[in-house]
């Protein structure tokens, strides 16, 4: 059902420099971007992640699942550098005190 708006934004991008990889992902992370967001973390080898989601305006659970998963395979070099949205959303589901949750 078309409801007259404009689709939902969302864009994700990475720059590595030397064994350190940041991805900046701005607009909506939900089921359908979620998976796009964690394939682009893994594109280029890197030992260190930061995750820049400072642009995010939602976040869902799939997107939740995704960032975990980046945890496992990041374990004590992953930053997460969260929206306040996105902290919100951390919080509530129990991950707000997780060591790559960085401070904003």
């Amino acid at each position: 059902m078309d409801q007259g708006g404009a689709p939902p934004v969302f864009s994700v991008t990475a720059e590595r420099d030397d064994d350190h990889l940041s991805v900046v992902v701005t607009g909506e992370v939900d089921m359908a971007t979620a998976d796009t967001m964690f394939q682009t973390a893994l594109r280029e080898p890197a030992t260190r992640l930061t995750l820049d989601l400072r642009e995010v305006t939602f976040f869902d659970s799939a997107a939740i699942h995704a960032v975990v998963r980046l945890a496992q395979r990041f374990p004590g070099t992953l930053r997460v550098l969260p929206s306040r949205q996105v902290r919100r959303v951390l919080e509530i589901s129990g991950l707000g005190d997780q060591d790559w949750l960085v401070e904003s």
